[in-house]
C-alpha cells in the first residue's frame, strides 16, 4: 500500500538507535503526515486527469473542448401551446401558472378569453430540462383556485425540454470534430454543424438529390452545391418539425455562400421482440424484468445497430440474456418494421437515413405459449 511505503521512506531517516516500531514516538507523529501525503498523491492523480479530454468531466471538460471551439449544449426548458376555458373577458397573465401530476408551466404571454370560451396560450415548464417533457393531456390543472377558468390541457405532447449535453456526448463531438476535420463546408462540417444544436443526437450528410424534367422524363441526380443532412433527435429517434427548422436556420447561418441544405429527420423503424423467458421470480417480478430488458435493447439500438446499419438476432438474444432477472429464454422472434428477422440471415439491415427504435408499447412480449 502507498502510506506503507511513504511511512517506511520517512522513518528510513530516523535513526536507528530511535524506536521506529509502530506505537513508538516517531511512528506515532510520522502517520499522520503520511495520511495526509496518500490523500495529496490522490488528488494529485484526480487533477491529472481533469487536463485530458478522455478523463475531464464538467467544467474542466468545458474548458478542453473551447480549445477546438466547442461549447456545451445548454439545458432548455421545455415550452408548449395549452388551450384554456373559461368566460369571456376573463385574462390570462404572463406568471400564471398551469400543471400537471409533476411539474408546474408558466404562462408567458397575456391573453384575454373571447366570445369562443377558450384561447391558446405559449407555456414554460418552471424546471429546467427533460422533466417538462410529458404527453398529451397532461397539462390538466390550476395550482391555485382561479376565477373565470374551468379548464386546461396540452393537445399534444411535448418533447422539447432537454437536461443539456452529457460529458459523454461532449466528449464524443469533440473527438468527431479533431478526428474528421471540417474544412471548406466539407461533409463533417455539416454534421459538426446538426450536432452543435440542442436535442440533435446524431446526423448523417449526403449529397442532395434532385429532380430534373426534361422533355416529359423526370430524372434524379445529385446536385452540385446541394446537400441533404438527415438528422436524430435526442434518445435516437425521429426528430419533430420543430427541431428540423432549428437545425435548418442554424445550419444555413453557418454554410457556404450559395450552398442549398435540405434537413430531414432519419424515418423511426419499430423494433418489437416476442420471447419466452425463465426469470429469477425470487428477486425478481416479471415487470421489472420486461423493463430491463427494454432499456438492454434500447441500448444495444442506440449504442450499436445504429452505427454497424443492421440489427442482429443474435445480439437482441445476447441483450435479453444480460438483463437483470433473467435466467434463460427460448423461442425469441424479432421483428423489425414487421418483418420478422430471418433466423438463417441473422440479421435486417437498416437504411442510411433510418434508425430503429423500441415499439413504445409492447416492445418485448413475453411468449408463455
Amino acid at each position: 500500500m502507498m502510506i506503507d511505503k511513504i511511512m517506511k521512506n520517512m522513518l528510513s531517516g530516523i535513526d536507528d538507535t530511535y524506536d521506529q516500531s509502530e506505537g513508538s514516538f516517531f511512528y506515532d507523529v510520522l502517520k499522520p503526515i503520511a495520511i495526509e501525503l496518500v490523500k495529496a498523491y490522490e488528488q494529485q492523480e484526480k487533477i491529472l486527469d481533469q487536463g485530458f479530454v478522455e478523463t475531464a468531466t464538467g467544467i474542466f471538460l468545458d474548458k478542453k473542448v473551447a480549445e477546438q471551439g466547442l461549447k456545451r449544449k445548454a439545458p432548455i426548458k421545455a415550452t408548449t401551446i395549452v388551450h384554456i376555458d373559461g368566460e369571456k373577458g376573463a385574462e390570462v397573465r404572463v406568471g400564471m401558472r398551469v400543471s400537471s401530476d409533476i411539474v408546474d408551466f408558466i404562462v408567458k404571454e397575456n391573453v384575454t378569453i373571447g366570445e369562443s370560451g377558450q384561447v391558446k396560450v405559449l407555456v414554460e415548464c418552471e424546471e429546467i430540462g427533460s422533466i417538462g417533457n410529458i404527453g398529451a393531456g397532461k397539462i390538466k390543472k390550476f395550482p391555485t383556485s382561479l376565477s373565470g377558468f374551468s379548464s386546461v390541457t396540452n393537445l399534444e405532447p411535448i418533447t422539447n425540454g432537454y437536461d443539456g449535453e452529457s460529458d459523454e456526448a461532449l466528449r464524443q463531438r469533440y473527438f468527431d470534430k479533431v478526428r474528421t476535420p471540417a474544412t471548406s463546408g466539407n461533409k463533417h462540417h455539416y454534421r459538426n454543424w446538426a450536432k452543435e444544436v440542442p436535442r440533435v443526437e446524431d446526423a448523417r450528410v449526403f449529397p442532395a438529390q434532385k429532380v430534373i424534367q426534361q422533355g416529359g422524363v423526370c430524372s434524379v441526380t445529385k446536385g452540385n452545391g446541394t446537400v441533404e443532412v438527415v438528422i436524430i433527435a435526442e434518445g435516437m429517434k425521429a426528430a419533430e418539425d420543430s427541431l428540423i427548422n432549428e437545425v435548418k436556420t442554424y445550419i444555413n447561418e453557418k454554410r457556404p455562400i450559395g450552398a442549398i441544405v435540405k434537413v430531414q429527420s432519419a424515418q423511426e423503424i419499430e423494433t418489437y421482440v416476442k420471447v419466452k423467458l425463465k426469470i429469477n421470480k425470487v428477486n425478481c417480478k416479471q415487470e421489472q424484468v420486461i423493463t430491463n430488458i427494454e432499456e438492454n435493447i434500447k441500448k444495444y439500438l442506440k449504442d450499436t445497430a445504429y452505427l454497424e446499419g443492421y440489427i442482429s438476432y443474435a445480439k437482441i438474444g445476447s441483450a435479453i440474456l444480460q438483463a437483470e432477472g433473467v435466467v434463460d429464454y427460448t423461442n425469441l422472434q424479432v421483428y423489425v418494421d414487421e418483418n420478422l428477422i430471418d433466423l438463417q440471415k441473422g440479421v435486417y439491415d437498416i437504411g442510411e437515413k433510418q434508425v430503429a427504435v423500441l415499439r413504445k408499447e409492447g416492445g418485448v412480449v413475453w411468449n408463455k405459449s
